[in-house]
């Protein structure tokens, strides 16, 4: 008889608020007794535990998951893969680690056609924007929604290390 994951009146199993918490031998302790490393959430998106870790900072359990298998490019409901959730909160060793892994880049959300570059830039997170160009992010990027560019939804927020950044990079690269 397969398990089935236990899961709390918010939708979430016991990994996922290990993981969403940082609790890694509470994450260890449930891998090892076969817990699915591949269970999202119904609730809050549809979160993974490899997600919920990435938003919240916690590089440890990012890497255990990782190590035993998550699925690094494993979308939520939003389609967001988990480097979405650590740019967008400003988790730079998360994001690098992520990359390192084998993290796209320039994975887009089908909707509004922002990458993590894009969700960084807007949210004024200038180590995780200077990382992702250092990486080679595309700055040519526009809300399919808005119009706006990277440049514009940096500026509008008032992220001016942001735009300075974004600037450089432009004429760098010539454009």
């Amino acid at each position: 008889m397969a398990k089935r994951p236990l899961w709390s009146y918010s939708g979430q199993t016991p990994l996922l608020l290990a993981a969403e918490q940082g609790h890694e031998a509470v994450v260890e302790l449930i891998l090892d007794r076969g817990g699915s490393i591949r269970t999202k959430g119904y609730s809050y998106g549809g979160k993974s535990a490899l997600s919920w870790a990435a938003e919240h900072g916690h590089g440890a359990v990012v890497k255990l998951l990782l190590d035993r298998g998550a699925w690094i490019m494993m979308e939520d409901y939003s389609h967001r893969t988990p480097i979405f959730w650590a740019a967008e909160n400003g988790h730079k060793a998360v994001v690098e680690l992520l990359l390192d892994m084998g993290a796209s880049i320039e994975n887009a959300d089908p909707t509004s056609g922002q990458t993590p570059l894009s969700f960084a830039a807007k949210q004024g997170h200038e180590a995780v924007v200077k990382l992702l160009l250092e990486r080679g992010a595309s700055t040519e990027i526009k809300d399919r929604k808005s119009g706006q560019t990277l440049l514009s939804l940096a500026a509008e927020k008032g992220h001016e290390a942001v735009v300075e950044l974004l600037k450089r990079n432009v004429r760098k690269r010539g454009f």
